[in-house]
């Protein structure tokens, strides 16, 4: 390995390797990227089914939790977070979801120039090679496989048609003219097989002299020199080790772990950083706060006939019959995530746009925690409310200066009662979709919350009790103007030259949907504006 590299990316996840794929592809530059997980040779990664094998695997997942979040009794929320190539989009759940034009559109109304949504479109556009073909929308060509399901299950059509009888207009894009109503949700899955970042950026990637990825390397301080990013120390099984960038340093650790690194090169809040004896680099307030996420709970029904997810985990002989349709016609259940619809919706018809996603599960679960996705023992699907545009904000702090410590991590959950109100709306949503005719030979009854669980102050009980992060967390290096924004609009770190991060954090405020492909945007769009600035 070289000692000096143009750039160096810590962090190998759904921005981080676009950003390293797209610096290298030319060959003018050198470029290190660091990643403190393994290789993704981990075989469930790959089967689409196979994510919950990785939603509590140390050995691909950082596992962290929450701290006791008040307004949930005092529960603490699981956080799975990506620690192999390809980061979160790894082991996600490979939904493809842009988010809402407007959202972007509003990130340039707060000061983010080059944000608004006709300026983020083309690097959508770029990274995609959809399935369904090129339009003014969608792009073909590029490293992300996008695709429709190859196989779904009856149910999923009976969601669909549930919900347009109960009045959700059916759209056939969300990530086209208009985002409200019920369709079937597209994937990063390839031909049964998923298509992480690291597939997309780095597959054909490794083979170029200009790019080294070093897994296994957890890199634990930019250093700084006189006001600037020179360098980077990260942590290998052999010891600690040192690189030196001659051009930049791109932080792409994540929600959490872009915070945590700034703040162990003493770039965050100063009382803070001084209580954990760091040398204070630049008093910045604003460095691993703004922290939010979606929001959700579910409503489950058991189901009359064999066709859920449930069922498959159940029965050795179906499992058996799942793995042979997988392995002779990359088909079957194995070839799925489980969630083939959805409905955007609004809880209140006099906003302007969705503040709800609906999913639709063909499976129903009885918990979800550290020691795993724990199924009801018998046929049941779910439907879930997702609350878009949550009040709720919270932060990341260190722990100790030990790098490999895990985070402190605070959401202050449901800290409105338009929070709460929102849910509410949803949960209503789900039931008024369960009711339709289409899904009515699918339920035997409803079992959480349960019928008994009616007025608006039960469901906020159970909201209390059952509801969850929805594993979207952003903005805890948030882009802007404001005096404790991080980075600006070229999401370089203010008052550190040399120094830029990209990864969801960099969102002043979440999108309306699923983050993983706006993260990669996130990338493409960073890697522009660096080679750019460094012609």
């Amino acid at each position: 390995m070289l000692t000096t590299y143009d750039f160096i990316v810590t962090g190998a996840g759904s921005a981080g390797c676009a950003v390293a794929g797209r610096l290298s592809e030319d060959g003018r530059f050198s470029v290190l990227l660091l990643e403190a997980g393994p290789r993704d040779t981990y075989p469930w990664i790959h089967i689409p089914l196979g994510y919950h094998k990785t939603f509590n695997n140390p050995k691909v997942n950082w596992m962290f939790d929450s701290e006791p979040e008040p307004e949930l009794n005092n529960r603490v929320m699981y956080q799975p977070r990506g620690k192999v190539l390809g980061g979160t989009s790894s082991i996600n759940g490979m939904v493809y979801m842009r988010g809402n034009a407007a959202d972007y559109d509003e990130w340039r109304q707060r000061g983010c120039d080059g944000w608004d949504y006709d300026s983020v479109l083309p690097y959508f556009r770029k990274a995609e090679d959809n399935t369904r073909g090129a339009d003014s929308f969608h792009g073909t060509g590029g490293p992300l496989k996008v695709s429709d399901h190859r196989w779904q299950p009856t149910l999923a059509k009976a969601m669909h048609d549930a919900a347009v009888e109960a009045g959700i207009p059916d759209n056939p894009d969300f990530n086209g003219a208009n985002q409200e109503g019920v369709g079937y949700y597209q994937t990063t899955i390839n031909k049964a097989r998923r298509w992480s970042t690291a597939r997309a950026y780095l597959g054909d990637a490794k083979r170029r002299r200009n790019l080294t990825i070093a897994t296994g390397a957890h890199c634990t301080r930019v250093l700084i020199e006189n006001g600037r990013a020179v360098g980077v120390e990260y942590r290998t099984p052999a010891g600690l080790q040192t690189a030196r960038a001659g051009r930049e340093v791109i932080v792409s650790g994540g929600v959490y772990g872009s915070p945590q690194l700034l703040m162990l090169s003493g770039l965050g809040p100063a009382d803070h950083l001084k209580q954990h004896g760091i040398t204070v680099v630049r008093d910045m307030p604003g460095v691993g706060s703004h922290l939010h996420d979606h929001f959700n709970t579910y409503v489950a029904y058991r189901c009359s006939q064999p066709v859920t997810m449930n069922d498959l985990m159940l029965s050795l002989p179906r499992r058996i019959m799942a793995g042979a349709q997988y392995a002779l016609g990359r088909t079957g259940p194995l070839a799925s995530m489980g969630l083939f619809v959805g409905a955007l919706v609004r809880s209140d018809k006099r906003f302007e746009r969705p503040d709800l996603q609906i999913n639709m599960f063909a499976w129903a679960i009885k918990d979800r925690n550290r020691n795993g996705v724990i199924p009801q023992p018998f046929s049941a699907f779910g439907l879930s409310p997702v609350h878009l545009r949550p009040d709720g904000r919270g932060t990341v702090r260190l722990k100790s200066a030990d790098p490999l410590a895990a985070p402190e991590i605070r959401f202050n959950f449901l800290k409105s009662q338009n929070d709460y109100d929102a849910l509410i709306a949803g949960m209503r949503i789900c039931r008024e979709i369960a009711r339709q005719p289409a899904l009515a030979p699918f339920i035997v009854e409803e079992i959480l919350p349960g019928p008994a669980v009616a007025s608006d102050a039960d469901l906020k009980t159970d909201i209390r009790a059952r509801g969850v992060s929805n594993l979207h967390p952003v903005g805890t290096c948030r882009m802007g103007r404001e005096s404790d924004a991080v980075v600006d609009p070229e999401l370089k770190v203010y008052g550190i030259a040399g120094l830029r991060v990209a990864d969801a954090s960099i969102m002043p405020s979440i999108v309306a949907g699923n983050t993983n492909a706006p993260s990669i945007m996130i990338g493409e769009k960073c890697a522009d504006m660096v080679r750019t600035a460094n012609l």
